[in-house]
């Protein structure tokens, strides 16, 4: 058997995509697994609503739902109310598509064994839709396999579909958050590049069909996956002699566009249907706003999510698009993957919602994957020892830095450059790391400044109010000061949205860090921790330290002032 090594890859990658969707499962909890809510709920939720609740009209058979399994904090965005009464789907419905067979299966397993409520959202439809997924990326990875043999080594091979499974953020989004639509929509990229090979190799009417079809399928999934139409439209245009053979091609078979034209018609028929039924139209604005004359070039480059800042082994995908010189593909890659991104970047909601990397973009990484295995030949011959050792270092990075993520050390949306320097490649980051996330700041050089305690009391102590310091104090007129501030709090009532306040009454100035920072424990003491910079503009300062989730309980207070005074 030829090509062992990119064989035997795929095999590795299967069982450590596989031993990921274990480690990240809770066993000991009534839901080990729970991948139905927020985002993925919207795409998911045609599924219940049709097969299950034969209601696609309504959202009164979610709401109880939503509040058994908490599948979207109780907003339930995912719905628009339309001026006729209904309810619709905010996404659209290909990803369920994609899902419905594990659906089904898990549907008849829970209808029969009576162990789990048959309700759409009970474990054995989560399970299935995490392993289901698992089925498709598999499948999906030895045809990649396939296609990428025809024009690279087993070695560079290997290497690609390695780096692009646990060098980037996709593992995140195929063996961890699975129901998101991103890891459905990989194999269909796929399939995309496999159809439109073989079609400009020996045209068929049934190739351009299943062209059509998938095209239409990833319209159906997300809207902006219409640009993958620029791959077998443009692919074997590398040169200009080949574009008047091609198009010459067409005019004599237009029936081959027909028949994708009719396997597209079939796809997006059930989000038409779905439309006219529930809205009265046959297609209904879900809203998204654009800013294609002001990218966002933040999310490549910014601390938030940047895709190369947190997986910057995509660098490599670049690369590899200037490396594609006498590929039949190489028009086709390259207009794909710089509109693909430039589309990215443009969205008005940049950020994506909570995400590691950039997540918009790990459904096209199939594509990304020619570009770089081409980058990869070149390398891998030039520094045979050194580029392996580098990729597998950044592939730690990249494990390492997604186990953060899970475990909210690295914050799903409130990152930045202080708070990313704090934590990078430290599993236990102290309360004042935690405090970067917000208006905390990393502990400055105060060997020139005096220090002055205001506030240390380490006696446990019932604070009603939350006000933990209301104190005066002079400082010269136009200073700089810190303030350094440390306390063990337990709160009674919830943590979300509320913050440890710091404020200067006089100035009318405020510093404030979470409450609810990555792993603070509900009704638990947790320990805070934050240096804070203020400008005086008069001699007496009023300072005032307060809790906005009070009632609490405190112990190990400090607020210590460093002064030139």
């Amino acid at each position: 058997m030829k090509n062992l090594f990119s064989f035997y890859s795929v095999i590795a990658i299967s069982c450590f995509l596989l031993g990921t969707r274990l480690y990240y499962t809770d066993w000991k909890a009534p839901m080990p697994l729970k991948l139905t809510t927020w985002d993925a709920l919207g795409y998911y939720l045609y599924l219940p609503a049709k097969e299950i609740y034969k209601d696609q009209t309504s959202k009164n058979w979610l709401d109880s739902l939503d509040k058994t399994y908490q599948l979207s904090g109780g907003e339930l965005y995912q719905l628009s109310h339309l001026p006729n009464g209904n309810y619709a789907g905010k996404y659209l419905r290909g990803v369920s598509i994609l899902q419905y067979p594990f659906f089904k299966l898990a549907d008849l397993y829970a209808r029969h064994q009576n162990k789990y409520p048959a309700d759409g959202f009970s474990p054995p439809y989560q399970f299935a839709l995490a392993y289901g997924l698992l089925i498709y990326i598999i499948l999906a990875l030895f045809l990649l396999r396939n296609i990428l043999l025809n024009f690279f080594s087993d070695t560079v091979v290997s290497w690609t579909l390695i780096i692009l499974l646990i060098g980037t953020n996709a593992i995140q989004y195929i063996a961890v958050e699975a129901g998101q639509s991103h890891g459905y929509i990989f194999p269909l990229y796929v399939l995309i590049l496999y159809l439109s090979m073989q079609w400009h190799r020996k045209p068929k009417l049934w190739i351009g069909f299943l062209i059509g079809l998938v095209f239409g399928l990833a319209c159906i999934s997300r809207p902006t996956e219409a640009v993958m139409l620029f791959i077998p439209l443009l692919w074997d245009l590398h040169d200009n002699t080949r574009w008047k053979a091609k198009w010459d091609l067409l005019k004599r078979q237009p029936v081959h566009l027909i028949f994708a034209l009719l396997g597209c018609c079939l796809a997006i028929s059930p989000q038409l249907i779905y439309w006219k039924t529930v809205t009265g139209h046959w297609v209904y604005d879900v809203g998204s706003k654009w800013d294609f004359l002001n990218p966002h070039w933040r999310v490549l480059f910014g601390p938030e999510k940047g895709w190369f800042v947190y997986t910057p082994l995509t660098l490599l995908f670049v690369f590899g698009l200037f490396r594609l010189k006498g590929f039949a593909f190489r028009t086709a890659v390259l207009t794909f993957c710089l509109l693909n991104i430039y589309i990215i970047i443009a969205w008005h909601t940049w950020r994506y919602g909570g995400s590691y990397s950039t997540r918009a973009l790990v459904q096209s990484y199939p594509v990304f994957a020619i570009p770089l295995a081409a980058g990869l030949q070149i390398l891998l011959t030039r520094f045979r020892y050194l580029v392996p050792a580098i990729l597998v270092i950044f592939m730690g990075i990249n494990l390492f830095q997604i186990w953060q993520y899970n475990k909210t050390i690295l914050h799903y949306d409130a990152m930045n450059w202080n708070y990313y320097r704090s934590i990078f490649l430290n599993p236990s980051p102290t309360p004042q790391a935690y405090s970067l996330m917000d208006d905390g700041e990393p502990k400055p050089e105060l060997s020139a400044f005096k220090k002055y305690i205001l506030l240390q009391d380490s006696v446990p102590q019932f604070i009603p109010d939350g006000e933990l310091l209301n104190t005066e104090f002079s400082v010269r007129k136009e200073e700089t000061f810190w303030v350094h501030c440390q306390a063990d709090l337990l709160h009674q009532e919830g943590l979300w949205d509320q913050y440890l306040c710091m404020e200067l009454a006089s100035e009318k100035e405020r510093r404030r860090i979470r409450l609810f920072r990555p792993q603070a424990k509900e009704h638990q003491w947790n320990t805070f921790e934050a240096w804070f910079t203020f400008t005086a503009t008069s001699d007496l300062q009023h300072l005032r330290w307060y809790s906005t989730s009070y009632p609490c309980e405190a112990r190990n207070l400090k607020v210590v002032l460093y002064s030139k005074l």
